[in-house]
This record gives C-alpha cells, structure tokens and sequence, in this order.
C-alpha cells in the first residue's frame, strides 16, 4: 500500500534537518559577537519580524524570557504606529527577515539606527537592506525550502527558529542561568513541579517519625504506625540520623523468627544503617529519581550535619505533580 503523506512527511522533515546541518557548518565568529551585543543590553532585547518571520519571532523572545534574558515582541507594522515608544535606551534589537528587504521592519530598524541601539538580523540577504544596517547580520544559507514548489517558508523559518533557539541558550551559558533560576519563571504545570524544591515539598520536624536506638520493636512500630510514613529514623544521641527502620526490615527481620524476641528487639538492631538521603535544597526531580533508582517510597531530609529536619514521601510528588 503506498503511503503518500508518509513519504512527503519524512522528504520534508530531512529537507529541513538537512538545513539545519547546513547552517551549523556556516555559523561563525559572528554569533560571538552578536550574543555579546545581546548580552550587554541593559535594557530587554526587542525582537521583531513581520509574517511566519513574526510568529518565528514571538517564540524566540518567549524562549529568551523564560530562560533569563528580558525579552519582548514588537510588531514592526504596530511599531510604525506607536509602539516604538517600547523600544528605548538601553535595548537591543533582534530582527528577523528572510528577504531582509521587508518594507514594515524599517522604521523599527531605523528607531534603532537613530537612538544607538545593538542591532542584530537573522536573514538569508546578506547584501540586504537589513543585513547592511544591522551590527552583527546573522546569515542564512541558501538551501531549498521544504515546500515542493519552493515557495512556502518551511527551511528557512526552521533556521531562523533553531538559530533564535541557539542565541537563547547561548545567553542562558553565558549568564550561569541555573534551574533554579529557570523554576522562578516556570512555576506551573508539569515542568514547575518538577523543578521545585525538595524543602517546598517535605514533612517537617513536628511530623518525623524518629526514635533513638535503644528503642524496643514492639514501641518503634507503634511510632511507625503514629506516622504513617512506612518508616522510623533512628537517630544518635547527637540528633544524627544513624540508620532507618521500614516495612521491609521488619519483613526481613521476621524472616525465621518467632515474633515475641522480635518486638524485644531494639531498633538499632533491626535497621539498615546509613540510609539513603537528601538536603533540602535538592530538586524534587532528584528526589524522584532516587526513589526509584532505590526502589523505595520515603527520603529523610538531612541539614549539613546530618540530622533530620523533614522527610519526603513518594505521596507528595504524586499531589505535586512531580512523577
């Protein structure tokens, strides 16, 4: 059975990745250069385009702005209209154009000629009126467009795209912008959750489930069962925590064993010594990776000193949203 679309989906998909390898192999010391510029703005960068170039440019101001460079969109049509009065000192200006001899873009480009500001374009004109005007022209090679009749911007909008994605994580390195940088400005939905704190999550003190070592079985379980945690932390006189008693220690230490010298136990005794933890300041994703690496349902929370301050239950990542 033949599969027409399936063949145009895969020609257009490798057209366009054959693309992007093509301006990888052409990028040079000038994106240095334009990222420097970018960089250096104290202001927000303006980034502009008009058509798919547009909407090419909304997702890469929204791209800079979640990861740390103040970032806006500034339609160029509204722009002759008004809004250059968005566009002030201390901006930089990223305008994208497949032509560079888009008509909207120059008066935004010459607001940014006027008053001083970093210009960087992203076009395929390299003798154009855009690429002569800007500081640092970001060229786009020639290669066909996916669409058969060439006509339909496709190659040339993923290049500006996959480009505007480059610059973005570029500044992002080149600020040490961190996770936690990135969960300030990503606090809902899935990748939020993913990205908070093991402290915004934890139990704390008031709810531990804790005893010290010379506690016998028949009371640890009682403290356990207190809890409702599936587990007890036995801590040394100094407050650290020494080892861990749960569900399946108990289940091992029953192995063979009448019940009666099990509960006469103490608890040191009975717990598997130097469990797995986590500090606080750790990512809830860590969180939950190390619980299923383990295979286990509850993290202590450790300070610096290795005593318990809260703990973490596979419960709460699930309300979270986190696994």
């Amino acid at each position: 059975m033949s599969h027409p679309a399936l063949a145009t989906a895969r020609q257009v998909l490798n057209t366009e990745a054959e693309a992007l390898q093509t301006l990888a192999a052409t990028l040079d010391e000038r994106v240095e250069r334009a990222v420097a510029l970018l960089a250096g703005a104290t202001g927000r960068v303006i980034v502009s385009g008009m058509g798919k170039s547009g909407h090419v440019a909304r997702k890469i101001a929204a791209t800079m702005a979640s990861t740390g460079t103040p970032a806006m969109f500034v339609h160029p049509a509204e722009a002759s209209h008004g809004d250059l009065g968005m566009i002030v000192a201390g901006d930089a200006v990223l305008a994208l154009s497949n032509s560079g001899e888009t008509p909207e873009l120059f008066d935004l480009v010459a607001h940014a000629r006027r008053f001083g500001l970093p210009l960087v374009a992203i076009t395929s004109g390299g003798e154009s009126t855009l690429a002569r005007a800007a500081d640092v022209p970001l060229i786009l090679p020639p290669v066909p467009e996916a669409c058969p009749m060439g006509l339909a911007p496709t190659s040339s909008t993923t290049m500006q795209l996959a480009l505007g994605d480059a610059l973005a994580v570029a500044l992002l390195s080149r600020r040490g912008f961190t996770a936690a940088d990135f969960r300030v400005f990503h606090p809902g939905g899935k990748l939020g959750a993913r990205l908070s704190r093991v402290s915004d999550l934890m139990h704390g003190a008031a709810e531990l489930p804790l005893a010290p070592g010379e506690t016998r079985m028949d009371q640890a379980i009682v403290a356990m069962t207190a809890k409702r945690f599936g587990c007890l932390g036995i801590v040394e006189a100094d407050g650290r925590l020494a080892g861990i008693v749960t569900d399946g220690d108990l289940r091992r230490a029953l192995d063979g064993q009448q019940v009666p010298p099990l509960m006469a136990r103490e608890a040191s005794a009975v717990m598997t010594r130097a469990p797995c933890t986590i500090a606080p300041d750790a990512l809830a994703a860590d969180a939950l990776r190390i619980m299923n690496a383990r295979s286990i349902t509850a993290l202590f929370v450790v300070d610096a000193d290795g005593k318990p301050i809260g703990i973490l239950h596979i419960h709460d990542l699930l309300r979270a949203g986190v696994a």
